[in-house]
């Protein structure tokens, strides 16, 4: 299943590789270019050797030339990184900007797909990219010039700098925000943030109010959970200190300093000049995603940006430009679970690696920089389904010659195309037929793919395909209780509240803690009560 590089030499493996349903070899996708780059290797040699013979004398040219060697292995490796790419178009559903770049000079950047594909747009090096919570190193090193400037420091309390704030907040400190070790918990993590939470428009703070009464998780500094409240925390307190809003903050001290004429941030229904449309997946098509109130992003997330920005953003970061050097340090060294502020601190292919992800409404984005080597990867996409994460470590895995992992068409993706093609019996069958004779495609002792695809089948309202899947998984595992969840949303949706009602009922008994059928089971009574008046 891997493909390794070494050196001049590309060993392709074999790599199953779905595409429309017929599973491929790796070296049969490589076998034309690896024969065309034979060919012309073996006409240089034959041309050279009549070189020599007709003009005896001359200084013989020689295939190990260290400018020919560079040359032939870059252009062995962007073919393999068109090649990776192309596969993560076909079966990863990716759609957007790549950039690869050693020394802060780009060797590989391509778009894939359509900024907009309702209007048929494509994307241009100006396309802008909602990069999720890649903005959240940005509010990190906001913090660090306001600490070198004596403004604040990451070890003060961080209700030295916060109105009202709550007793058990007292303990912790900017450190802890940074590093996600507050105990304070996700507000983006709450059970109907998606459908209620996120849909409301907020006034500047009044987010805040959703965790600031919630207990904490943990003694503030003993563990760590990912928490977008943090960081809403944060562009407050760089508010107080610096006297300035978020984004002007960001504008006047990092965007404009270093060039970045491409990014900007924004939480509000203003225009973003060239920003690319985000869309989620139903089963191999996009959609368009539901709509989120921009004023929910504040320190977390809301920067728009570009591949070309964001690799200004990476060189400036060896300088000491916009911070020290021992600033830098400080905020690249890990705290806990690898995290420091705001990035990412690992070791990949044997070498220090820092990184981190983005994952906002219909956009996927990534950055690693590996600093040693002076090594870049950037993947922007506005494909929810895309997970440019696994892109950027492929495009790595291939510059170091490392083994990789080929994209591959999901198990969901092949039932959906033959649900589509042959109906649900038919893609049933499938199933049952790849879980006895592939059986490590996919998770066949979990229900989730079969949900999936259930849910897929619900959200573009083919209704009774759906309520066969949603029968066929509790066949396969009867004590599925989200296949009870959507036969109760498919029995909403027809008005029988009364069955939703069993249904929700029945998947809490399985499982007690579902808040999605708890939450589900609410709706269904008062709309029930509501209906039979």
């Amino acid at each position: 299943m891997l493909g390794v590089k070494n050196g001049l030499d590309w060993l392709p493996m074999v790599v199953d590789v779905t595409k429309k349903g017929v599973y491929l070899s790796y070296t049969q996708i490589m076998q034309t270019h690896w024969m065309r780059w034979i060919g012309l290797t073996c006409a240089a040699i034959v041309l050279i050797a009549c070189t020599e013979e007709q003009l005896p004398g001359t200084q013989p040219v020689t295939l190990t030339n260290p400018n020919q060697t560079a040359q032939r292995a870059n252009a062995q490796a962007i073919t393999a990184f068109e090649t990776f790419m192309d596969a993560a178009v076909e079966n990863d559903h990716f759609s957007g900007t790549v950039l690869v770049a050693r020394d802060g000079a780009p060797i590989f950047s391509k778009s894939y797909g359509m900024a907009n594909y309702e209007l048929n747009a494509p994307f241009t090096p100006d396309t802008k990219f909602n990069i999720g919570s890649v903005a959240k190193q940005f509010t990190s090193l906001s913090i660090m010039q306001l600490q070198e400037k004596g403004r604040l420091n990451v070890n003060d309390p961080i209700c030295n700098y916060l109105n009202t704030c709550p007793p058990a907040w007292q303990p912790i400190t900017i450190r802890h925000l940074l590093t996600h070790t507050s105990g304070i918990p996700n507000y983006s993590r709450a059970s109907d943030w998606d459908e209620v939470g996120a849909v409301k428009n907020y006034m500047h703070g009044e987010l805040v109010a959703l965790f600031r009464n919630l207990s904490l998780k943990f003694t503030p500094g003993e563990e760590h959970r990912y928490s977008n409240s943090g960081y809403q925390l944060l562009a407050l307190i760089i508010e107080r200190v610096s006297g300035e809003s978020y984004g002007a903050y960001l504008r006047d001290h990092i965007f404009a300093p270093l060039g970045m004429r491409k990014t900007q941030y924004n939480n509000s229904r203003s225009l973003v000049p060239n920003r690319a449309t985000g869309y989620y997946s139903l089963g191999t098509s996009f959609i368009n995603v539901s709509l989120h109130s921009p004023t929910i992003k504040f320190g977390d997330a809301g920067i728009f940006s570009t591949v070309g920005d964001l690799l200004i953003w990476d060189q400036a970061l060896y300088t000491g430009q916009l911070i020290s050097r021992d600033s830098m340090t400080e905020m690249l060294t890990p705290y806990l679970k690898n995290y420091a502020y705001g990035w990412r601190v690992k070791e990949s292919f044997g070498r220090p690696e820092v990184n981190h992800s983005g994952d906002s409404t219909g956009f996927s984005a990534f950055i690693m920089r590996f600093i040693n080597d002076r090594f870049t990867v950037i993947v922007l996409s506005n494909s929810k389904e895309a997970n440019a994460g696994r892109v950027g470590y492929g495009l790595s895995a291939i510059n170091f010659g490392a083994p990789y992992e080929f994209p591959a068409k999901t198990l969901l993706d092949i039932l959906w195309n033959v649900a589509m093609q042959d109906g649900v019996a038919a893609a049933t069958g499938r199933y049952l037929e790849l879980k006895r004779t592939q059986p490590s495609i996919d998770n066949f002792e979990e229900d989730e793919t079969l949900n999936d695809l259930g849910y897929s089948l619900y959200e573009a309202q083919l209704l009774e395909e759906a309520q066969r899947v949603f029968d066929f998984t509790i066949e396969q595992f009867p004590r599925s209780a989200y296949s009870y969840d959507g036969l109760a949303d498919i029995a909403a949706s027809q008005g029988n509240y009364a069955k939703a009602i069993q249904h929700f009922e029945k998947s809490l008994r399985i499982e007690p803690d579902n808040e999605y059928a708890v939450l589900g089971l609410e709706r269904a009574r008062e709309l029930r009560s509501i209906f039979s008046q």
